[in-house]
C-alpha cells in the first residue's frame, strides 16, 4: 500500500528524505518507530496502537459527528487533511471494519449513536472482531483530530538516559552501523540502546537487527554482512579455535548480562521433577552447542549423577522456537535464556525448575563482539560502539530503570513479546509456574566486564565435553587472544565507572570453586568427583 511505502522511506536511515508524520502531516520523529510497518491495516493498527500513537481523549471527539453519508465522505476528507495516502489509509480501514459504523459502534458505543442512525449490526460480531473494529474507530478518529496535539504524544526522555545526540568523535571511520541480536533478555543493552539513543550520545547511527538463530549469527559474522553482534560468550571463543564452524577470528568486546538463565521442565512433570536425576531420559533444549547454557546443564546433570552424553539428549533450539517445541513434546526440558522461561510459565507449557544464578551466581551468558578483521578495518569506531554499549549496561544494572527499559525492549521490532513477561525477567518479581510468586532481583543483572577467570571456565568446560582438544586448551592464550578485558576496563575509566583492577579471580559455583590458575586440574577433579 502508499502508506506503507511511505512510512518504510522513514527507516531506510538518516540520509533517506524524510517521511511526514502519516497522522499529521508534520516531523515529529515517528519515523524510527515506524520502520517496517506490516501493509495489512488490521495487522498495523493492533501495532500503533501498542506503539502509543493513538491519543485515550480520541473517544470524547467522536461525539461532534452528525449522521449521513455527506459527513462521513467529509470525516474522510478531515481525515486525509489534503493527503491523498491519508485519506486512502482512513477508507481503507473503514472497510476492513466492515463500515466506519462498525468501527464507531464498537469504539465508542452509544456515542455513536451521533454519528450513525443504526449501530445494532456489530451486536453479532466476535470479540476479536468487536477489539479490532476498537482500535480501528479510534485510530479514524486520531486520523482526523491528530493536528497540533500530536506532538504531545512524545514521551519525554527517561530520567539519566541520554537526551541529546553528542558529536562523533574524531576519526570514526564508519558512523552508520547494523549490530545482529536474538530477541532475548541478554540482548538488553545491545537492543536498548538504539530506543534510549546511548548509541546516539556516543555518535553513532545504530540499527539492530533481529537474527532467527545463533547459526545465522555465526553464518553472518563470518560472511561480514553486518558490523558487530550479540553473540553467545563461548561462541567467540570456538570461532576463533574453528571448533563447530570455520576458524574465523572474533574478540569478545564485553559482557552484555550476568544470570538471567533458567532450566524449565514441560508442565507435564510438575510433581515428577525435583533434581538433577529426575531428568534421566529426557530431551533437553539448548540454545547452541557452544554456549553456557549447554555448559550450564552438562554441569547441574553431571553433578547430579548422570552422564550429559549418554542419559539424556541435548538438542539445539533456536530460542524463539523454544516454547512451542516444549509444548508439543519435542523437548522435556530445557535451558533457555529468557524470556522464553517465563513465556513458558506465561503459556501454563512449563514450569522453572531452577535459575542458573543458583548454579553459578554471576555467571557470563552473552556478550558484544566484533570480528577480527572489522576492528582492525574499524578501530576507532569499534572503540566507540564498544563505550556505547558498555555505558548502557552500566544503565541496565540500575534496577530502577528495568521498567523503562522492559517498555522499550518489548516492541514487536525487539524482542516482540509481552511486556509483562520481559519485566517479570527484569525486576525479578516472578510466577514460577508451580503458584509461587517469587522476588529475585538478580535473577539478571548486567555487567559489562569481561573477566578473564569467564574465558578460562568457558575453555575448561569446552575441554571437559571433548568440544576443545586438550592440546589446544592453553586457556590464558586463550583467554588473551579473545577476550578485550584491558580494552572493557579502559572504556569504563573514560565514562567515569568503576571497573576491577583484575583480570582473575576465583569463581564460586553450586558445587565446586574454580581457580583460574589451575584449570585443567579443576576438569580432572570434576571428572573424579563426578565421574565424567
Amino acid at each position: 500500500m502508499v502508506w506503507a511505502e511511505t512510512i518504510s522511506q522513514g527507516a531506510a536511515g538518516e540520509n533517506a528524505p524524510l517521511s511526514p508524520c502519516w497522522t499529521c502531516g508534520k516531523f515529529h520523529g515517528t519515523e524510527s518507530a515506524l520502520a517496517g510497518m506490516p501493509s495489512d491495516p488490521l495487522v498495523a493498527i493492533e501495532d500503533l496502537w501498542r506503539m502509543g500513537f493513538y491519543r485515550s481523549e480520541a473517544a470524547s471527539l467522536a461525539h461532534v459527528l452528525s449522521m449521513t453519508e455527506l459527513r462521513k465522505e467529509l470525516f474522510f476528507r478531515m481525515a486525509g487533511r489534503g493527503n491523498p495516502e491519508r485519506e486512502t489509509l482512513a477508507r481503507e480501514l473503514a472497510s476492513a471494519a466492515g463500515g466506519l459504523e462498525n468501527a464507531f459502534a464498537a469504539a465508542f458505543g452509544p456515542q455513536s449513536n451521533e454519528f450513525f442512525a443504526e449501530t445494532t449490526r456489530v451486536q453479532g460480531a466476535t470479540r476479536r472482531e468487536f477489539l479490532r473494529n476498537m482500535a480501528i474507530g479510534a485510530a479514524l478518529v486520531s486520523l482526523a483530530s491528530c493536528g497540533q496535539q500530536a506532538d504531545e504524544t512524545t514521551a519525554p526522555p527517561a530520567e539519566n538516559a541520554p537526551t541529546a545526540t553528542a558529536p562523533p568523535p574524531a576519526n570514526l571511520e564508519k558512523t552508520d552501523l547494523k549490530i545482529g541480536f536474538i530477541p532475548i533478555t541478554c540482548a538488553t543493552p545491545i537492543v536498548m540502546s538504539e530506543p534510549l539513543g546511548f548509541y546516539k550520545r556516543h555518535g553513532l547511527n545504530v540499527q539492530v537487527v533481529k537474527m532467527p538463530s545463533w547459526a545465522a549469527i555465526r553464518d553472518s559474522a563470518i560472511a561480514g554482512e553486518l558490523d558487530a553482534y550479540h553473540m553467545l560468550a563461548p561462541m567467540p571463543i570456538a570461532m576463533t579455535l574453528g571448533l563447530g564452524s570455520a576458524t574465523f577470528g572474533v574478540k569478545l568486546a564485553s559482557i552484555e548480562n550476568i544470570n538471567g538463565q533458567a532450566i524449565t521442565v514441560a508442565m507435564k512433570y510438575k510433581d515428577k521433577v525435583k533434581e538433577a536425576a529426575d531428568f534421566k531420559g529426557f530431551t533437553i533444549g539448548v540454545p547452541f552447542p557452544y554456549s553456557m547454557h549447554n555448559l550450564l546443564i552438562r554441569y547441574y546433570l553431571a553433578a547430579g549423577g548422570l552422564n550429559p552424553n549418554q542419559d539424556v539428549k541435548i538438542i539445539p533450539v533456536p530460542p524463539p522456537d523454544s516454547v512451542a517445541r516444549l509444548s508439543v513434546g519435542d523437548m522435556d526440558a530445557m535451558l533457555m535464556p529468557d524470556p522464553f522461561n517465563q513465556r513458558a510459565v506465561f503459556e501454563k507449557a512449563g514450569f522453572i525448575h531452577l535459575l542458573t544464578k543458583d548454579l553459578w551466581p554471576g555467571h557470563p551468558c552473552c556478550a558484544f563482539a566484533a570480528s577480527d578483521q572489522w576492528i582492525e578495518a574499524h578501530p576507532n569506531t569499534f572503540r566507540a560502539v564498544n563505550k556505547a554499549i558498555i555505558d548502557g549496561t552500566v544503565y541496565a544494572n540500575n534496577p530502577a530503570n528495568r521498567k523503562e527499559i522492559a517498555t522499550a525492549i518489548s516492541e514487536r521490532q525487539f524482542l516482540n513479546q509481552p511486556e509483562e513477561v520481559v519485566a517479570a525477567v527484569l525486576t525479578g518479581e516472578f510466577e514460577d509456574g508451580l503458584g509461587n510468586q517469587r522476588s529475585v532481583p538478580d535473577r539478571i543483572g548486567f555487567d559489562p566486564y569481561p573477566w578473564q577467570s569467564f574465558s578460562y571456565w568457558i575453555s575448561s568446560q569446552l575441554m571437559r565435553w571433548d568440544f576443545l582438544p586438550k592440546e589446544k586448551a592453553d586457556h590464558a592464550a586463550i583467554g588473551k587472544r579473545v577476550f578485550l578485558t584491558d580494552l572493557a576496563r579502559e572504556l569504563a575509566k573514560e565514562l567515569g565507572q568503576n571497573s576491577p583492577s583484575e583480570a582473575l579471580r576465583v569463581e564460586k559455583l553450586k558445587f565446586d570453586e574454580f581457580d583460574p590458575a589451575n584449570a585443567s586440574a579443576y576438569v580432572e577433579q570434576q571428572i573424579k568427583d563426578f565421574g565424567v
